[in-house]
């Protein structure tokens, strides 16, 4: 960890300075961790609930933070969990599969006022969907979030040669699904 996050991360820690520290964790990672979860969960309206999930976890488990990875990929963690737990909760409420409902989000994406993506963004989000659950994580983190395979290694506790065939394979079924759509 950096001497800036450790700062962070013992003051996050300190009762008379939590609150405190916990605006300036929100600052630092509420933007990078919304565009994780959005493209996750795919809506805005969801991408809002479940980053505010994530911070109400970690300001209730900041203590248990040990340091043994770095603070953005505990909180990337923990934003991965809720997102997925998120997905699974809305598929289980309305007695649909997981598949199901991400084409659902999917088809919603075109008239979410939030998106501002044209055709070809839509084709690449219907193609990601078509991945299996770990391959469209490696492949939204790395493609869109550029995150080196070393961070997605601490963040999905993966090895990184693991997240690079992934990738690749990910690339692949995506390029595949592109042409033939």
């Amino acid at each position: 960890m950096s001497e800036t996050e450790t700062l962070l991360v013992q003051q996050l820690q300190s009762e008379s300075q939590k609150n405190a520290a916990f605006k300036t964790l929100i600052t630092l990672y509420k933007e990078r961790l919304y565009w994780h979860i959005r493209h996750v969960v795919k809506s805005h309206d969801d991408a809002d609930d479940v980053l505010q999930n994530t911070f109400i976890k970690v300001f209730k488990n900041i203590n248990k933070f040990k340091g043994d990875s770095q603070l953005y990929s505990w909180l990337y963690r923990i934003a991965t969990n809720e997102a997925l737990t998120h997905l699974k909760r809305n598929a289980k409420l309305k007695n649909i599969t997981n598949e199901d409902a991400q084409d659902l989000a999917i088809n919603n994406l075109q008239s979410d006022v939030y998106f501002e993506g044209e055709d070809i963004q839509i084709k690449l989000q219907k193609a990601i969907a078509t991945l299996p659950e770990k391959q469209q994580l490696v492949f939204n983190m790395k493609y869109f979030q550029d995150l080196k395979y070393s961070e997605l290694s601490e963040i999905l506790d993966t090895s990184e040669g693991a997240l690079k065939a992934s990738y690749h394979l990910a690339s692949k079924k995506i390029e595949a699904y592109l042409k033939a759509h």
